[in-house]
């Protein structure tokens, strides 16, 4: 992992003065107004209508029930059952291993490692939508595959995704969005997609300094980065909290910045999703505000940015 940092605190004690989004500097935490806008694009840049940027822009996310057909989710579905079945990936640095089992929680960058779903990034439904919602050509900032298995797969905690992309990865600008694919049912009761639509207005500045290397830790159970008590109350009291749920081949396109988690899933009803980030070829990563050294290329894309859907488009 070339260029990881060695230093057990930050370089960094106050904020760069590039810095428009600063957070873990402080020892309370803060709310404060988004400073960047929420919809890109036009109703003419893309499928979305009027009435669907107009949702978005006021509550963050957008779900679709059926953007995928049969064939290509069950195609997706048997790529996550080869991948979660082979015991070498367990070991690549791109698997993250649930706690206290041997069960996979994550793998990254998979649309590199697999062929199905690099197809998938470049759908030419899913870009569609990207480009328009951030109103340029996008790239994949990250991808990934979450599982969830039936009776112990294990929550994900209350978090901003900006909030770390910008701190620990230097995303500039609120100029992402998350793409979440089911590949299984997302139903009430399994630990769905949850969010607090219209937090996305919103940025919650985290307490506490971010660790040397803190991603090995952060992506099987995040403490730094996370939403204080207090932060997570008001805006819950002011915006709720929705689940989208559906069936398999429903899409959740979600802000960068919007809070969300999902609850720990005991029942026998597994749940896997895969996730792909679009970002703006105009907000590529910088050094991260934290003053650490870059988490790896897996994590957070620094080196490609070519557009996708160029592939799909092509054929």
């Amino acid at each position: 992992m070339t260029g990881m940092g060695v230093a057990a605190t930050p370089t960094l004690d106050r904020p760069r003065s590039d810095d428009r989004y600063p957070s873990r500097f402080e020892p309370r935490a803060r709310i404060t107004d988004r400073l960047d806008p929420v919809v890109y694009g036009s109703p003419d840049d893309g499928p979305l209508s009027a009435s669907q940027l107009h949702f978005y822009l006021d509550n963050g996310y957008l779900n679709f029930e059926d953007l995928l057909g049969p064939e290509e989710v069950q195609a997706c579905l048997d790529e996550l059952q080869r991948l979660r079945s082979d015991e070498a990936i367990k070991t690549a640095d791109q698997a993250v291993i649930e706690p206290g089992s041997r069960e996979l929680r994550s793998i990254f960058e998979v649309h590199r490692s697999s062929e199905v779903l690099r197809h998938l990034a470049n759908h030419p439904k899913l870009v569609a939508i990207a480009r328009q919602l951030l109103g340029s050509e996008v790239y994949i900032h990250q991808s990934r595959v979450n599982y969830k298995g039936g009776f112990r797969g294990k929550e994900f905690y209350w978090h901003s995704d900006f909030e770390t992309w910008h701190v620990e990865d230097g995303m500039p600008a609120m100029r992402a969005v998350s793409c979440s694919i089911a590949l299984t049912p997302n139903t009430p009761y399994n630990g769905p997609l949850m969010l607090v639509p219209g937090s996305h207005q919103r940025y919650v500045s985290c307490v506490g300094a971010t660790p040397a290397e803190h991603y090995k830790h952060s992506l099987k159970q995040q403490d730094v980065g996370v939403p204080d008590d207090d932060s997570l109350t008001q805006l819950v009291q002011e915006f709720g909290i929705t689940a989208p749920t559906g069936l398999a081949g429903a899409v959740t396109f979600f802000d960068c910045n919007v809070m969300h988690g999902s609850n720990s899933n005991i029942t026998p009803l597994p749940r896997s999703n895969v996730f792909m980030v679009f970002n703006s070829v105009h907000n590529t990563p910088v050094a991260p505000f934290c003053g650490l050294a870059p988490r790896p290329n897996f994590i957070a894309e620094r080196l490609d940015f070519r557009p996708v859907g160029a592939v799909m488009d092509a054929t």
